[in-house]
């Protein structure tokens, strides 16, 4: 998709709506970012590959960001901040469009996405303690389902839908694939998962709401 098509539609889909705010209890509040680019006149998203030594979600593919830490303002300054520290993007070269729904994780951490647009080429500077690799991934890759699959999972007597996105060998899954299938479908309006499995808002309070039982129940 063109990268200011994209953009005008990310801006008014999101404007027109009001995130879902979660504050949970014993839940570490984190933030992440969906970064947006232009790279030959299409919209692209910047993703990392975590390292192995990370405290969390090891090798995994993820947005840029992390815990709230006590110093930070906003969740939205932990959401620069620690893209800044991750990939090196000065937090005054991201600019923030909005925010989506909170998302709770089995891992009990409360994350708050925000959507936003940097500079290309940026000025990456990765945290090699954190990151491993930088991935470029065009925004048309979640507009089909061409690499696109869909598991479930049951947790805590709950089943849920568990989203897979393939590109160059790598699969975007998770939290992060779960995030990004919501935003595509807010947005959009385009979901490759079967329509009766579909993770609308309301299963996706149902899921929330399970996670937070079962997490409690464990704890």
């Amino acid at each position: 998709m063109k990268y200011q098509q994209a953009i005008e539609r990310i801006t008014d889909k999101l404007s027109s709506r009001t995130p879902q705010k979660l504050r949970i209890k014993n839940f570490r509040p984190a933030a992440i970012i969906i970064p947006v680019f232009e790279k030959n006149d299409e919209a692209h998203i910047l993703l990392t590959v975590r390292t192995d030594t990370v405290g969390h979600h090891k090798g995994q593919i993820s947005c840029p960001g992390g815990a709230r830490d006590p110093e930070d303002n906003s969740l939205q300054e932990t959401a620069l901040r620690e893209t800044e520290e991750e990939v090196g993007i000065p937090m005054s070269d991201v600019n923030i469009i909005d925010r989506l729904d909170d998302f709770p994780t089995i891992s009990s951490f409360q994350v708050t996405p925000f959507v936003a647009t940097i500079p290309y080429p940026y000025p990456a500077n990765i945290n090699r303690d954190e990151v491993a690799e930088l991935l470029e991934v065009p925004l048309s890759l979640f507009l089909n389902d061409h690499s696109f699959e869909m598991k479930e999972r049951e947790w805590n007597g709950i089943k849920y839908p568990l989203y897979y996105y393939y590109f160059q060998n790598r699969s975007i899954w998770g939290v992060t694939g779960h995030i990004l299938n919501r935003f595509i479908d807010q947005v959009f309006e385009y979901n490759p998962a079967p329509k009766d499995l579909v993770s609308t808002l309301e299963k996706d309070v149902q899921v929330r709401n399970s996670l937070i039982q079962g997490i409690r129940d464990k704890s």
